[in-house]
């Protein structure tokens, strides 16, 4: 019943909405932004939406079926289900916050664009011959949801470390999605999914993630000027967990791995400031 429950709440991207939700607390926090409890609830169900959108347009590959795989074959009609609660819930909370609706249309076509490829119609399925592929788009929607979307829905406005902060959540999310692809690279090139990890070889994918660490790291630097120390090594943390699990995750193909720790991994500096801010 437990691993009911925990295939529920992961392989449903209900996690990795929580997920979403703790980052943009964090930014909040991080920044002392007084955002509407709304923007929120639009994070988690357009988190929610888009997952299961993406994951309901995966088609199974029945020579390669994970553990993950066979789990949404046999449960695609809920990854439907929650898709049209998440298009509602997001409706709703959008309705709700329309003075914003520049950032939260931009957004949603973000968020929609990375799924898009998913599907079956001509002018969808051109996308999957863009050359900088999924990577670098996603890992760009990640940091503008959770990181910049906080900043511009307030009335602050954006000044140098916000614009750092943005920086280090995006090469910190690039090295994780870096690790995703490079466990996909295979099935993308058979696929022709085009993307800078199917046109690198393995000493290339290799050279980028550690580039992306130690951005991480250089983005950490500059952002001492403005946050504490402890701040700062509460953020780069995950990045040295992530760098110290790299040769582990190219051997493995856990979905466990890939979908709770690796995705956890993202959210992890954000209980940890949250709590931070209540020490004596």
């Amino acid at each position: 019943m437990f691993r009911k429950l925990f295939d529920f709440f992961v392989f449903t991207s209900l996690f990795i909405a929580c997920c979403a939700v703790l980052m943009v607390e964090q930014t909040a926090s991080l920044f002392s932004l007084q955002l509407p409890i709304t923007a929120y609830f639009f994070v988690f169900f357009g988190s929610v939406c888009s997952y299961n959108f993406h994951w309901y347009l995966t088609p199974p590959n029945i020579n390669e079926l994970s553990y993950k795989l066979n789990w949404n074959i046999s449960n695609r009609g809920l990854h439907l289900v929650l898709f049209l609660i998440g298009i509602i819930g997001s409706a709703v909370c959008f309705l709700l916050l329309i003075k914003y609706w520049i950032w939260l249309c931009l957004t949603a076509i973000l968020t929609f664009l990375y799924s898009a490829p998913k599907i079956s119609l001509p002018p969808f399925m051109l996308l999957r011959k863009i050359a900088i592929g999924k990577t670098i788009f996603l890992a760009f929607a990640w940091a503008h949801i959770t990181a910049l979307l906080p900043l511009l829905i307030t009335p602050a406005q954006l000044q140098p470390q916000h614009i750092w902060f943005v920086i280090n959540r995006f090469f910190f999310i690039y090295s994780i999605c870096i690790v995703f692809d490079r466990r996909d690279v295979v099935k993308d090139r058979e696929a022709g999914i085009k993307s800078l990890i199917t046109f690198l070889s393995d000493g290339g994918i290799d050279a980028l993630f550690w580039s992306s660490i130690v951005m991480v790291v250089v983005s950490s630097g500059f952002l001492l000027q403005w946050i504490s120390l402890t701040e700062v090594v509460i953020l780069t943390a995950p990045a040295f967990i992530m760098a110290s699990l790299y040769s582990y995750a190219k051997k493995t193909t856990s979905d466990y791995l890939y979908y709770f720790l690796l995705d956890g991994l993202m959210a992890l500096s954000a209980p940890i400031l949250i709590l931070a801010k209540f020490a004596p």
